[in-house]
């Protein structure tokens, strides 16, 4: 086991290759807009745009081993009560609970956030040693990240936050896998509660065979010759930090690459949001998780949903989360309902916002946890195309 986590650690090195191709649109820019402009440029944009703003009720919890979990809740309103005789206490309502991905945090679904508010009970949390949690203690003691881990970590946010009633999961990438890690391990929690599923660009297994969009020839070579390079990024978060503030540019050329479908077409503003989300994440902690990837497997645990409403959405120019691993999950739970959606990247919920709410808020009606007629209306969606019939940019194939 651990000469296969030595192989998968070093597997993250081929992801600084693919810089290359992020430096040419970069270079252009570079000589047609000068430096102290693109910074102003930058500054505007993280001051008018309130992109990560939304807040809920704060609250803290413990995994197994210490690490504090930061989640928030956002509450309906309460209706009045009604007088007279006393009455039994109403059953809990529906919580839907949503997981972010890798290198990012809760406010990665700001946008799915502004349009659900105050339409169903939501629970937002940040994964150990992202966003507003804490470092991970056991990673502290030289423990390596797994996603059985992130899978407790859910299962303590959900006693915490969500004790009782109904649930709806929802989780990106590195959140949806947390899911499936979930219901591997608490099968129980899985039968007696979770109503819906919703996995967004995410994977069940095989992310060692994701090439980023290099020739799978091209990656094995960078594999071969670069396998020391994220362990000494890890082991040098200070100089690294300072690297990536000086070649910001070129890190936010790459952003733009691997996170969405049509870069160009993106506002600007929901860009430099993506940006701000994926550099807060210090390298030592990208160098820490990305080995449980390479070795993930749950493929199994997806039956736990074979059935619960389920719903797979995935980008057909994703190269982090390929589509195919979204038809896999499909392959193996033939109910689920899975759209494609065209022209969408890695992060379509903030390409596309729009077309994921409508999903998610189908889901959600489904499954009864808000009213079949609920429209949530739009929100802040990308330039590209009309979110029309669950399509962006014209189409979604679904099935």
């Amino acid at each position: 086991m651990s000469e296969n986590w030595r192989k998968a650690g070093w597997a993250g090195a081929a992801i600084g290759v693919i810089a290359a191709g992020a430096a040419a649109g970069v270079a252009v820019e570079r000589i047609t807009v000068g430096r102290g402009m693109r910074r102003k440029a930058r500054l505007a944009l993280d001051a008018t745009g309130d992109y990560g703003s939304l807040r809920g009720t704060p609250a803290a919890c413990y995994a197994e081993d210490g690490t504090e979990l930061y989640y928030e809740v956002d509450e309906p309103p309460v209706g009045p009560k009604k007088r007279g005789r006393l009455r039994r206490k109403d059953p809990a309502a529906p919580t839907v609970v949503f997981c972010h991905g890798y290198c990012l945090a809760q406010d990665s679904w700001h946008f799915q956030r502004s349009a659900l508010r105050g339409l169903v009970r939501s629970v937002y949390w940040d994964q150990r040693s992202h966003g507003r949690s804490a470092r991970g203690f056991a990673q502290a003691d030289g423990e390596r990240v797994t996603i059985d881990q992130l899978g407790r970590d859910l299962k303590t946010v959900i006693d915490a936050a969500a004790p009782e009633g109904p649930l709806v999961l929802a989780g990106h990438s590195m959140g949806g896998m947390t899911i499936m890690a979930l219901a591997e391990q608490f099968p129980e929690l899985i039968r007696d509660r979770v109503i819906g599923v919703a996995l967004v660009g995410t994977s069940s297994g095989h992310l060692d065979q994701v090439t980023y969009g290099l020739p799978a020839v091209g990656m094995g070579a960078v594999r071969r010759i670069l396998p020391p390079v994220l362990k000494a990024l890890g082991s040098q978060v200070e100089l690294v930090e300072k690297g990536r503030r000086a070649t910001a540019d070129l890190f936010a050329g790459m952003i733009k690459m691997y996170s969405f479908g049509a870069p160009r077409e993106v506002d600007p503003g929901v860009a430099r949001f993506a940006e701000r989300l994926i550099e807060a994440t210090p390298i030592d902690v990208v160098a820490e998780f990305y080995p449980a990837f390479q070795i993930h497997d749950k493929s199994a645990a997806l039956q736990r949903f074979a059935d619960i409403p389920v719903t797979v959405i995935a980008g057909d120019r994703d190269m982090v989360t390929p589509a195919a691993h979204s038809q896999a999950i499909k392959d193996a739970l033939p109910a689920a309902e899975l759209v494609v959606l065209e022209s969408a990247g890695h992060l379509m919920m903030l390409e596309y916002p729009d077309t994921v709410t409508g999903l998610l808020t189908d889901l959600l009606a489904r499954t009864g946890a808000v009213p079949a007629a609920t429209n949530v209306g739009g929100h802040g969606r990308s330039t590209a195309g009309s979110a029309t019939s669950g399509a962006p940019s014209g189409t979604a194939t679904g099935n």
